[in-house]
């Protein structure tokens, strides 16, 4: 299924995971993660994203954030591009660093914010890269060092996390390492980063439950969280569609569709705008000008434009859908 598009907010908290390409490394010394840490702390300072938990791996990241007022998908393009442009300076390659689409997952703060922190906190232990939660303390790497106290960032919210787990410093730290703890045994992969049904209602066994009982509820692949807060989050995100996007925002979404319906399909932005008429890509180019022209409102010509074909030719599509045509 074609994954739809970012659905954000300020103040909306996200599971964020950065993978690099084709499983690549995204950072190859410690040189490199100072470098990929201080640029996710000086963004989130400058656009007032509030980070909760991050991991840095070898060829992923995990961060749990709040989005600021000028919202998730500009810190991350500004993240990743300014980081990306840095390790190709630096180890002399070119190319893309990461996945052409970082996956973003809108988090019922109640119900999972605890889990998702030990969740991105355990990563280091279940990669193997250290050995135990006592070594967990001293990974720089991640944001677990500076909740127990052994590091400090301006940037990490260390306060508001330690309060999910105790009115005090030194309860909260100890109830945190106790669930950390037990977390360890617990596999919440398909619950807290899988897809669809079983992530937005929180594992298998609810799933089961609920089909037992002839139940339904909604899903999103992009959301965790129960059925009253997924209608809540398409509905208010149904809502802020109806508004008028600025050039810049519409630009970054009619981007965000190409690649994605190329990915999809497994093919380049430039095969999609070449003209060619293989593999399903004029298909590809119809559903994209009905999205831009109806949707989005954007020009013939620059709808044209955005998918390598004359302006004629999206006429030609929109007309097809008037007359029951098809195009081949």
């Amino acid at each position: 299924m074609p994954r739809g598009p970012r659905l954000d907010a300020p103040g909306t908290l996200h599971h964020v995971i950065i993978r690099g390409i084709e499983r690549g490394a995204i950072v190859r010394d410690d040189d490199d993660r100072m470098e990929f840490l201080r640029r996710a702390g000086m963004l989130a300072e400058h656009t007032a994203t509030t980070i909760y938990a991050f991991a840095l791996m070898t060829n992923h990241a995990h961060i749990l954030l709040k989005s600021g007022e000028q919202g998730l998908p500009r810190y991350m393009r500004r993240l990743l591009s300014g980081y990306a442009q840095y390790f190709n300076r630096r180890h002399n390659r070119v190319g893309h660093l990461f996945q052409n689409r970082y996956k973003s997952i809108i988090c019922e703060e109640e119900a999972y914010f605890d889990k998702l922190i030990a969740y991105i906190h355990l990563n280091p232990l279940r990669a193997g890269l250290v050995n135990s939660i006592e070594e967990l303390a001293f990974y720089p790497w991640s944001s677990h060092a500076m909740l127990v106290g052994k590091q400090c960032a301006a940037w990490f919210d260390r306060e508001y996390v330690l309060q999910f787990f105790g009115s005090t410093e030194d309860e909260a730290v100890r109830t945190y390492l106790a669930y950390l703890q037990d977390e360890v045994g617990q596999d919440r992969e398909k619950e807290l980063s899988g897809g669809g049904l079983v992530r937005s209602q929180g594992g298998w066994s609810k799933v089961l439950s609920m089909r037992k009982q002839g139940e339904r509820a909604l899903s999103d692949e992009r959301i965790l969280g129960g059925d009253a807060f997924v209608r809540d989050v398409l509905g208010e995100a149904e809502a802020r569609e109806k508004a008028v996007l600025s050039a810049e925002e519409l630009a970054d979404t009619v981007q965000t569709d190409i690649r994605a319906a190329c990915e999809e399909a497994g093919i380049t932005v430039a095969f999609l705008r070449s003209g060619s008429r293989a593999r399903g890509v004029p298909a590809i180019r119809k559903r994209l000008a009905r999205k831009f022209v109806n949707e989005y409102g954007l020009s013939l010509a620059e709808t044209a434009r955005q998918l390598g074909v004359t302006t004629n030719g999206v006429s030609y599509m929109l007309a097809s859908d008037r007359d029951g045509r098809g195009v081949m």
